[in-house]
């Protein structure tokens, strides 16, 4: 094993913000670079190819799955399971940049299991999420503003996020996400702090 400690890249934000769409843009700009690598969640939904890229298992499966130590992180959500698979931690040890589409809830224990984490937060304004939640036609009025309301990240005390905007166009977040991950290269070597801040 490398005697480098890699970071951990949580990435969160509200349901429309473009999480999915940037992680893609970047896992594709960055297909030639190893030492950073994209955790595929195990969720309890059939994968849907327009959307982020999963790997399924019935509710009982996961369960089981977790009663095993298959996973690093899980969590619920919307009457769905989360998990993140242990092999994100040989990853870490090798000195790689793990990127991790979490929960907001879930960043805390992170940051308390791993030792680098850098958080990252996409925001968009109100009014943008508006139309990307109506446009996506899946909720109703009433549901939208409910999500809105919850647009605000619950951050807990001593995590700072680095902010990734996403009002403008896919190309520009993208890339200073790219950049970003980029970064993290420069750090992995150093052991210092809890984890990473803005």
């Amino acid at each position: 094993m490398s005697g480098r400690q890699g970071i951990l890249v949580p990435v969160v934000g509200p349901s429309g913000a473009g999480k999915d769409s940037i992680m893609s843009y970047a896992r594709a700009g960055l297909a030639d670079t190893p030492s950073i690598h994209f955790a595929r969640r195990v969720i309890t939904r059939p994968c849907d190819p327009n959307s982020e890229l999963h790997d399924t298992l019935d509710e009982a499966g996961f369960r089981a799955a977790e009663a095993a130590g298959n996973f690093v992180l899980s969590w619920r959500s919307h009457g769905l399971c989360y998990g993140i698979p242990r092999e994100v931690e040989d990853r870490l040890a090798k000195g790689q940049t793990v990127v991790a589409n979490l929960s907001r809830s879930s960043v805390a224990e992170a940051i308390l299991r791993f030792p680098r984490v850098l958080p990252v937060l996409v925001s968009v304004s109100p009014e943008i999420l508006a139309e990307r939640l109506a446009a996506r036609g899946r909720e109703s009025h009433e549901e939208i503003s409910a999500r809105l309301a919850q647009s605000v990240p619950a951050t807990a005390p001593g995590i700072q996020y680095r902010i990734i905007a996403n009002d403008g166009s896919l190309d520009e977040a993208g890339k200073a996400f790219i950049a970003l991950l980029r970064s993290t290269m420069e750090h992995v070597g150093s052991r210092t702090g809890k984890h990473q801040r803005a």
